[in-house]
Order: structure tokens, then C-alpha cells, then sequence
């Protein structure tokens, strides 16, 4: 069996993976990056191609470098279709906005990652996880073009995506590293990327739509005026969804997509939860979708997963350069940056997410038509809004029939203050880490009081 040993082992070439892989090369260290595809299709997963925050990307690989893959930076805002109500909702999207061909920007990713110094081993499938006496990871056992192989490292960074093998491989008992995770946490998605035969009359928007079943929605992102990323999800908790024949009714009702043509399709999970607690294991460090980095209300994931890979890289230099790879010593930075950055942020958009489970489609669609486009804005992308006086008494008189789910946002949007107030404070070391949690968890049962909503952690 062929052993392979590096600094660092990254698994999987994604946003975050490369972005790792490239801060750690960047600094001098040895770095491999495993990926299960091949060349060609590295790079290749289903994504709604949306990209917010598309002016801001960590210096390892800039925005110039990735500019080829910007197909459409006129979209400035969203629009909610909502045929329940016969309206449509246009709100506006702080931040600069982008539709990427997400294929191209693989392949950028790979190509910036691989000219700072890191090495790629495509047709590479992880089989296990190996770790010492104590628990530490020190690498993995794997299948590499057909041959076994076998890495060490200094640090694994986990970067295999929503359903990581190596979270199922790795005994985490005595880590901090969060274990939390279960299917209700996740949806099943499936996407197209659709020419049509003229230009769409909202290419400078990101259009959703609400489902006709389950909890879902779905979403036409034009890369183009001409060329759409069509697709929709579900929680894996509700009824399951037929995704590529309800995509197809829902398409074959709109006039924009008569005569199209599928350039491509694919499917995958995504996670729809908050943050993992702790990311951290002594040696591993796990980064995007394989910790819960994406906004659980929108499903935009591509700047958290950029800068998880950032810090982690950051911690796993510092750790292998004061030659302790623990948890306290160094790692557990990494936990901290992420919630500073954008972990607190995500975990308080988890509370609407958690909301809209315990209400019926056509109420929440109601309410939905009646909030003002810059309030939606604010809870979608900011994490929490205000409501004034006036703005209150405005929606009474716009959205009666629908009082009383307002006053349980409006309780709702308390608790997701208060949630986002206490991520605000996530401990610094692991010392303080039991504490931080049981106050969370006072709060989320809290929020389960108020929303009426299944636990979903």
C-alpha cells in the first residue's frame, strides 16, 4: 500500500477545500487535496449558481481570478413569486450579487489553489479514518485510481460536503466536534441548467417561488438573459418530493421556458440547519457544507465556505507550527472566527427557517405578500429586522386574516435577537464551551415554545 504524508489532507475540492488548500500552500506547507471525481468533473456540483457577497473573497485566491466564471452581475435584487396571493413580491439585496457558471468556477478554484503550491489527487475515494490511542485523526485510508493508499498529516480539514463520509468514520467522543446532525437538518435538491429561445424579462433578478408540495421552494437564477438555473428543494423531514417531474409542471406552465433545451442537470443534499457548535477535533478540522456553513433560509453557502477554509488553514499553520494539534491549543480559533464572521448571523436565520415548518404554505404565502421588500431583505440577509409602530400598523391593515402569525413572528424575531446575542458571546476556549450550549438550548426551547414547531435539534 502506497503512504502518502503531508502537513495538511484536505477532502473534497470545493469552495471551501480549495480555499484551505490554498492558504496552507500559500504559507510554505505541504498540502494535498483528495478529491472523489476526475479532472474533468472536478469542480462539477449542484449549486443554484447565485453568489452573494461576490466583491469579497479571501486573498489566497481573489475575485480576480474567479471573474471568469461570472456570467451575470446584473441581478441586484430577488423576486417572490407567490400565486396563492396573485402577486409578486421584488425586494432589494444588500451586497454585491453575482450567477456564476458554478462549473467554471470550479475550475477556477482548482486552478488558484493548485498555482499557490497544493497538490491534487482526483479519482480518490476515503474509506476510513485513522486516528491514534488518544483520538487524534492523523489521516485516512483510501482508494485512489482502483489502488489503496494511504494519507498522514499533521491535520485533516474535512471539506467532503453535506453528507461527509468522514464524520461517519471518525470517533468524536471525546471532542468537542458537533454530533448533533441528523436528516431533518438537511433537504434534497435538484437543479437544470435551461437555454430558452428569448431573453427572460427578469434576468436581472433571483426568482423564487413556493412549492405546491412539501416545504420547499423554487428558484430561476438566469446566468443569462437567456440561460437559467432552474431547480428546486425540500426537507428531507416532509413529505418527499418527485424533483425532476415537479420541476418539469412547474416549468411547462411558464411561457418564458416553451421550446427550451437542458444543458445539464444534477441533484445533491445541502444542509439547511445552523453552524455545527464545534467544528474542531484534535487534528481535524471540518469546513462548508460538511459544518453547517450555509444560510439556512436562502441556501447560499459560497462566501461562509470561502472563509471557513481561510481559518481553518490559518489554525492548522499556527498548530502545526507550536507542534500541538489539540483542540485548546489552537485549533478552537477557528470555531471562533466562524461565528464571529458569520456563524452568529446564520444560527439566528435557523429561527425563521424553524418558523416557516410550523405554519400552513398558504398562510405563510399571505403574510409573505403583506411584509414590506427592505424588511424581508433585512431578516433573509441580515439575520434579524426591526418592526416599528407605523410599519406594524401598516401590515395590520394589509395582512388581516393574518394577525396571528404575525404576532408569532413578531415573537419570533425576539428570540432571534436573543439567539443572535448569545452566539455573539461563543466562548473563547472549550473551557466555557458546556455552559454556552445549555443557554442555547434554554433559548431554542424557547423558540419551540413560541413558533409551535418540532424540535429540530
Amino acid at each position: 500500500m502506497t503512504t502518502h504524508q503531508y502537513d495538511v489532507a484536505v477532502v473534497g475540492a470545493g469552495t471551501s477545500g480549495c480555499y484551505a488548500a490554498a492558504t496552507v500552500a500559500d504559507a510554505g506547507y505541504d498540502v494535498v487535496v483528495v478529491e472523489r471525481k476526475d479532472a474533468e468533473e472536478a469542480g462539477h456540483i449542484a449549486c443554484g449558481d447565485a453568489l452573494k457577497g461576490a466583491s469579497d473573497f479571501p486573498e489566497a485566491i481573489p475575485k480576480s481570478q474567479l471573474e471568469p466564471a461570472f456570467t451575470n452581475t446584473d441581478v441586484d435584487h430577488g423576486r417572490f413569486e407567490i400565486p396563492q396571493e396573485d402577486t409578486v413580491l421584488e425586494i432589494p439585496v444588500p451586497g454585491e450579487l453575482a450567477v456564476i457558471d458554478r462549473w467554471e468556477y470550479g475550475r477556477c478554484l482548482i486552478e488558484g489553489a493548485d498555482e499557490s503550491g497544493a497538490e491534487f489527487h482526483y479519482d480518490t475515494v476515503v474509506q476510513d479514518v485513522l486516528q491514534d490511542e488518544s483520538g487524534e485523526v492523523t489521516g485516512f485510508d483510501a482508494i485512489r485510481k482502483g489502488d489503496p493508499v494511504t494519507y498522514e498529516a499533521d491535520i485533516v480539514v474535512d471539506a467532503a460536503g453535506a453528507l461527509s463520509l468522514l464524520q461517519d468514520k471518525t470517533d468524536f467522543e471525546d471532542a468537542t466536534f458537533d454530533t448533533n446532525v441528523r436528516y431533518s437538518q438537511f433537504c434534497s435538491a435538484y437543479r437544470e441548467i435551461v437555454e430558452v429561445e428569448e431573453p427572460v424579462e427578469w434576468d436581472d433578478a433571483l426568482v423564487f417561488k413556493p412549492t405546491e408540495r412539501s416545504a420547499g421552494y423554487l428558484w430561476y437564477f438566469p446566468r443569462t438573459d437567456t440561460e437559467i438555473n432552474v431547480g428546486l428543494g425540500f426537507q428531507m423531514n416532509e413529505e418527499p418530493m418527485e424533483l425532476v417531474e415537479d420541476l418539469k409542471r412547474d416549468l411547462r406552465g411558464r411561457e418564458e421556458f416553451r421550446g427550451a433545451e437542458v444543458q445539464d442537470k444534477l441533484g445533491a443534499a445541502l444542509p439547511t440547519r445552523r453552524p455545527y457548535d464545534s467544528a474542531v477535533a484534535p487534528g481535524y478540522m471540518a469546513v462548508g457544507d460538511a459544518a453547517g456553513h450555509v444560510n439556512p433560509t436562502t441556501g447560499g453557502g459560497i462566501a461562509g465556505a470561502a472563509y471557513a477554509g481561510k481559518y481553518a488553514a490559518e489554525q492548522a499553520i499556527e498548530a502545526i507550527e507550536d507542534g500541538r494539534t489539540d483542540e485548546e491549543a489552537a485549533l478552537w480559533e477557528y470555531n471562533v472566527n466562524v461565528m464571529d464572521h458569520f456563524g452568529a448571523r446564520y444560527a439566528a436565520l435557523d429561527v425563521y427557517n424553524i418558523f416557516t415548518t410550523a405554519y400552513d404554505v398558504d398562510d405563510l404565502m399571505g403574510l409573505l405578500a403583506a411584509l414590506p421588500g427592505e424588511k424581508l431583505a433585512e431578516a433573509l440577509y441580515g439575520g434579524s429586522t426591526s418592526v416599528g409602530l407605523g410599519l406594524k400598523l401598516k401590515m395590520a391593515v394589509k395582512s388581516f386574516g393574518h394577525w396571528g402569525t404575525i404576532r408569532d413572528l413578531y415573537q419570533t424575531k425576539k428570540a432571534a435577537d436573543r439567539l443572535l446575542a448569545h452566539y455573539e458571546d461563543y466562548p473563547d476556549d472549550p473551557s466555557g464551551f458546556a455552559a454556552w450550549q445549555a443557554e442555547r438550548d434554554a433559548i431554542m426551547d424557547d423558540i419551540y415554545e413560541v413558533t409551535g414547531a418540532d424540535p429540530k435539534y
